[in-house]
């Protein structure tokens, strides 16, 4: 007979700081694995008190919480199979990453992260101490190793697991998602499963943790780096991974193989899920947008409701004197095709009070950008006081492009709780709407086809706050703009790249100025969803203060 050893994993969505809640899920899918015949039942890394933690895995009393609730898990499941869980560990004064293996009750071994990553998003040399290279730990017949996340991403420690008798890697990870991660995370534990001629399940968190998505898309690798199980992305899923002994060695049975999603599709699941655990995870149900009759808004209107339900979103109009009819009548076309509440609150009379109340201090003196930015307060005044009498969180709706390089009005559209196309360039914003007009999913609540009216997506750019205004009277042309902010931001290039690329010196000098002046403006603005390893909060830390430019 065939010897197996089965491994339920557990590819699920914790809550920071929910322990009960986070405990009661790895109860469920323990039981689960029982019913299944599970020899282990495992977990991603930091499972039990969620991910990212940042500062508060430092607070004793949290740290407290963190170990009760894991005893209470070992005194829970003593009686089936063992619980492999990432959680904080205290031991000799010192606090580690750890991946723990609970087994009749009570800890049976403990791995430790060697590896913190200090980059993008992670500060873990700053909260956790360097963990030690420990062996494999044994559950029944087999040898497991557990290079916790940044440990499969080098060599080393999955080789001192192989050269210590493993004789399967089991790798938790708390891995956010950027565009193309999952290649980068495939291709790396190929390497891993290479070199050690050991097979490999990479086991990943799921859900929206403030900016970040962990995008799940666990899988299983046998020697040679042949896929053998493929879990689906942006989606809780349980898998009961079959390990079966083929003379001295180890293998894993093939089973499901999910699809891999494109780009595109991968960019709207991780903003759709982020909004809806955002808004989940923080007790909002209900959810505003001011709704131009842009394209931005449209976006963002649309991600709303595919995440919270069209009876969840309200949209509201506030026209001025500026407004085109135009946008008034895309905007209304918008709100019809998604189902939403749609609101038309005026604003040309209380702007004509607020000028007649300045008009005294402003006498003598131009209209300028002040009476444009004027506008845009109102409205964030009057979309807050929506919020606050209705509980709904205001949506904030402002592109990659215009975060950059400040093409926003710090308490005017900026105001609100979370914008989820923060990391996403104009000309993408344009992609992404053509993209979702085209395609349809189970996971989107929205209703099918083109929902986004095709003259949102084609006509030029305003924030229509004076006569015939156009985005490019302020802005290089966005094809421009964002190819310039791909090599400042995202390649951390330099204007001589900017020139080398083909741009005019004087656009990308412009642009890197505008881009340092905001920063005033980004720190003080809302999270929203990171989708590149170069979004604006983490990932990217400038002073504010900051009188250096590129001297070319």
């Amino acid at each position: 007979m065939t010897e197996t050893f089965k491994i339920t994993v557990a590819q699920l969505n914790p809550t920071v700081g929910d322990f009960a809640g986070n405990c009661q899920k790895v109860r469920d899918v323990w039981q689960q694995g029982k019913e299944a015949g599970a020899d282990l039942v495992a977990f991603p890394e930091m499972f039990l008190t969620g991910y990212n933690t940042q500062d508060l895995v430092m607070k004793p009393a949290f740290l407290d919480a963190a170990d009760a609730a894991l005893r209470s898990l070992a005194e829970d499941c003593d009686n089936g199979p063992a619980i492999a869980i990432g959680t904080p560990w205290r031991d000799g004064g010192k606090l580690f990453n750890a991946y723990v293996i609970l087994e009749h009750g009570c800890v049976q071994a403990v791995v430790q992260k060697f590896h913190l990553p200090n980059q993008t998003v992670f500060d873990e040399v700053r909260i956790f101490d360097q963990g030690a290279v420990s062996g494999p730990y044994r559950i029944g017949p087999i040898r497991i190793g557990s290079p916790i996340c940044e440990d499969a991403w080098h060599e080393d420690v999955a080789e001192t697991l192989a050269e210590s008798g493993a004789d399967i890697l089991l790798i938790p990870n708390g891995s956010p998602y950027y565009r193309g991660k999952h290649d980068v995370r495939l291709n790396l534990m190929v390497s891993r499963v290479v070199e050690t001629e050991l097979p490999l399940i990479y086991l990943n968190m799921l859900g929206g943790q403030d900016d970040q998505v962990f995008d799940g898309g666990s899988f299983a690798l046998n020697k040679g780096g042949a896929l053998a199980v493929q879990l689906p992305f942006f989606k809780e899923a349980v898998s009961h991974i079959i390990v079966e002994r083929v003379g001295a060695d180890w293998q894993i049975a093939e089973a499901e193989k999910a699809a891999v999603p494109d780009a595109m599709e991968t960019d709207y699941a991780a903003m759709v899920l982020a909004l809806k655990d955002y808004c989940g995870k923080t007790g909002f149900g209900k959810v505003l947008l001011g709704l131009s009759g842009g394209v931005d808004s449209a976006l963002v209107a649309t991600i709303a409701v595919d995440a919270l339900g069209a009876e969840n979103v309200r949209c509201v109009m506030l026209p001025s004197e500026y407004t085109s009819r135009e946008s008034l009548q895309d905007a209304e076309e918008l709100a019809k095709a998604l189902g939403v509440r749609y609101d038309y609150v005026p604003i040309a009379e209380a702007r004509g009070a607020i000028a007649n109340t300045l008009a005294p201090l402003f006498e003598g003196v131009k209209p300028d950008l002040t009476e444009e930015n004027i506008q845009s307060r109102l409205r964030g005044l009057l979309l807050m006081a929506l919020s606050n009498k209705f509980g709904e969180m205001l949506l904030t709706t402002g592109n990659k492009s215009e975060v950059a390089v400040g093409y926003a009005t710090i308490y005017g559209d900026m105001a609100g709780g979370y914008n989820p196309i923060k990391d996403l360039y104009k000309t993408r914003v344009f992609d992404i709407c053509h993209w979702r007009n085209a395609h349809h999913y189970e996971w989107m609540s929205g209703p099918e086809g083109a929902v986004i009216p095709e003259n949102i997506i084609t006509k030029p750019p305003s924030a229509e706050l004076r006569p015939d205004q156009k985005d490019s009277d302020s802005l290089p042309d966005y094809p421009v703009l964002d190819a310039i902010l791909e090599i400042l931001v995202d390649q951390d290039g330099s204007i001589h790249d900017c020139v080398q690329a083909g741009f005019d010196i004087a656009d990308a000098k412009r642009v890197e100025h505008l881009l340092y002046i905001s920063e005033y403006k980004r720190f003080q603005s809302a999270p929203g969803t990171r989708l590149s390893a170069k979004a604006f909060w983490l990932d990217r830390r400038y002073p504010i203060v900051n009188r250096w430019r590129d001297p070319l």
